[in-house]
């Protein structure tokens, strides 16, 4: 993944920037899990988190050069 995005003349890495937003939605994702009471079904809450950060990561990833944008 190459490419860099200006913002206010900083230059930023692509992947910083998908990293951030995956960040903030696998938050909002375990916050939904916990309200919803799922976590005690599930044995390793620490890895869960993870995977779904990485699955969340992968997929904005996969996502971002269809919506137009080049990385």
């Amino acid at each position: 993944m190459t490419g860099e995005i200006a913002l206010g003349g900083i230059y930023l890495p692509t992947f910083l920037l998908l990293a951030l937003a995956a960040l903030i939605l696998s938050w909002v994702a375990t916050r939904l899990i916990a309200a919803l009471g799922l976590y005690r079904f599930l044995a390793y809450r620490a890895a869960v988190d993870l995977s779904l950060f990485i699955l969340i990561l992968g997929a904005l990833a996969l996502v971002f050069p269809t919506l137009g944008i080049r990385l």
